[in-house]
């Protein structure tokens, strides 16, 4: 796996992967143009563990209907400013059962999700699990 990033101008820099797809990150504070290395480590998170999850649920046959994944981090004060705290929060919708929903984030997290893993080598990542349709089968 090979990737680079370009400095494009000012504060504007393109990434691009060796199978040719390319993120315009933004170091300037308001990040107008495209997300700040450190939000698209957080996207990146949130992609990987979304992957497993849906992957994990439809293998067991589960009538899932949307996921949304959230990730809040916590930066330290100075530099490097790394991630200290990040917590998940899943929102999954549909007509499943409880268990396989905590089974399926459970192994993601602990199991699947590469990125999980290795910023758990650096951050105390937490989840919760939420059901903005209502609670599930248990």
């Amino acid at each position: 796996m090979i990737a680079q990033s370009e400095w494009k101008h000012d504060n504007l820099f393109e990434g691009r992967t060796e199978s040719g797809n390319t993120v315009l990150f933004d170091a300037d504070p308001a990040h107008t143009h495209g997300p700040s290395p450190m939000e698209a480590v957080l996207m990146a998170l949130c992609s990987c563990t979304s992957v497993d999850v849906v992957s994990i649920l439809q293998k067991k046959r589960q009538a899932l209907t949307g996921l949304r994944v959230t990730a809040t981090a916590d930066r330290a004060s100075s530099a490097p400013s790394v991630f200290t705290h990040i917590q998940l929060t899943y929102a999954v919708r549909g007509k499943l059962s409880r268990k396989a929903v905590e089974d399926a984030v459970a192994l993601s997290k602990n199991k699947y999700c590469s990125v999980s893993k290795m910023l758990e080598k650096a951050v105390v990542v937490e989840y919760e699990i939420v059901y903005p349709d209502g609670e599930p089968e248990p």
